[in-house]
């Protein structure tokens, strides 16, 4: 039985197919293909978004990700071949999809606890040619993309609330409980994008960011734009950029619990020089996390930096799920770094033009992990213009626009 009636279902998918549209710079045609994959606890959301593409005119292909059952016995009854081996025609579909929107339903949150992340990597490592399909098409304008959660009882339990809460917060979260979703989603679109073309008009050189266990040095470097509502989540609030990643400087707290291949981290607290976690420290799931920084030569470095104002945000509270977390409003607003890989919407030239060595040249991090890490204290975030001068931007929640 569905979580949410009917029409909250077709506001979630409207929504949806209105960000997967964001995120593409081609106008969709009549016949493009639209990957619809999905947890199966969400699969009444899924049949809505399916019904939603039909009438768009558009082929909507159906993609059920692997249970919990079915990625333990991948991971722990398998040999190599059967774990690196991938499914016939899958480069061809990628090749010619238009559009993928993601719907994520955790049945289980920590199944893979007991899974060596070696053997997680080497799946990855297998399955890079088929998702750097995706990612070349979607540098090329050729591709959308767009990602949500639905409610289940692992990320109600998570959270400390009842499956009915969980559900009505999220609800909330994607303004799904308006008269029209998709016009809150333009208007908090135009808002953000005022706050971006503020922050881009002041050429800001680098960025200090100060709370009680934050002091951070977060260079701009050239070429970027500061981003948001770009329809890549649902929900998205925050303004986010890809920092020169070579010079980062300082130390970052994470205080928010945060999830990754089954192991909850909480307290994940490194120190920064000239890029480099040279300390990397955590209450719970320490050695993980350590761990996690030899995933490969990009992951001790920040390819992102966000910062959310709680005057935009519903999420109020934690939800167990980082793409809802990331955009928490709450009392303070929240920051977080991604270690790992840029995200190149930052990039101001088309993106389709970075080569490897322009991505060097320009500080962008090149990782194949994107690891999220959000802080909600209080914090001020001053930006040191090109001029030499210090400018005040976001203290206490909010930009200072």
């Amino acid at each position: 039985m569905s979580l949410f009636e009917f029409a909250d279902l077709e506001s979630y998918a409207d929504v949806m197919l209105w960000a997967l549209r964001q995120t593409r710079e081609k106008k969709f045609q009549n016949q493009d293909v639209v990957l619809v994959r999905y947890d199966i606890p969400g699969l009444a959301l899924a049949e809505a978004v399916y019904s939603r593409l039909m009438e768009a005119h558009l082929v909507p292909v159906p993609m059920a990700r692997p249970t919990p059952y079915m990625e333990m016995e991948r991971y722990l009854n398998s040999s190599y071949g059967q774990l690196v081996a991938q499914p016939p025609g899958l480069a061809e579909l990628y090749s010619r999809s238009a559009g993928v929107i993601n719907i994520l339903a955790p049945e289980n949150l920590t199944h893979l606890q007991t899974v060596d992340p070696r053997t997680i990597a080497e799946a990855r490592k297998a399955d890079g040619p088929n998702r750097r399909i995706l990612e070349l098409r979607k540098q090329a304008g050729s591709l959308g993309w767009t990602t949500c959660v639905y409610p289940t009882e692992a990320l109600a339990a998570a959270s400390g609330m009842s499956m009915e809460d969980y559900a009505y917060a999220l609800q909330r979260a994607c303004w799904l409980n308006m008269p029209d979703p998709v016009k809150e989603w333009k208007r908090l679109g135009r808002e953000v994008g005022e706050v971006c073309n503020w922050l881009d008009s002041l050429e800001i050189r680098s960025l200090r960011v100060e709370s009680e266990n934050i002091n951070l040095k977060v260079p701009l470097g050239e070429n970027r734009c500061f981003v948001g509502v770009s329809g890549t989540n649902i929900p998205g609030y925050e303004i986010y950029f890809a920092p020169d990643a070579r010079n980062v400087n300082g130390t970052y707290y994470a205080d928010q619990p945060t999830l990754r291949h089954g192991h909850w981290v909480v307290g994940a607290s490194f120190d920064f020089f000239d890029g480099i976690a040279v300390r990397v420290e955590a209450d719970k799931g320490q050695v993980f996390l350590q761990n996690q920084m030899y995933s490969d030569s990009g992951s001790r470095r920040v390819g992102e930096f966000s910062l959310t104002d709680k005057r935009f945000s519903r999420v109020d509270k934690f939800m167990a799920h980082t793409l809802l977390d990331e955009n928490l409003g709450g009392d303070h607003g929240n920051c977080h770094i991604a270690l790992g890989g840029s995200v190149l919407e930052s990039f101001t030239g088309p993106v389709e033009m970075l080569t490897p060595e322009l991505l060097y040249e320009l500080g962008f991090n090149s990782s194949d992990m994107h690891w999220d890490l959000v802080n909600t204290e209080p914090k001020r975030v001053t930006a040191m213009l090109k001029t030499g001068k210090p400018v005040l931007i976001y203290e206490n929640g909010t930009f200072k626009i």
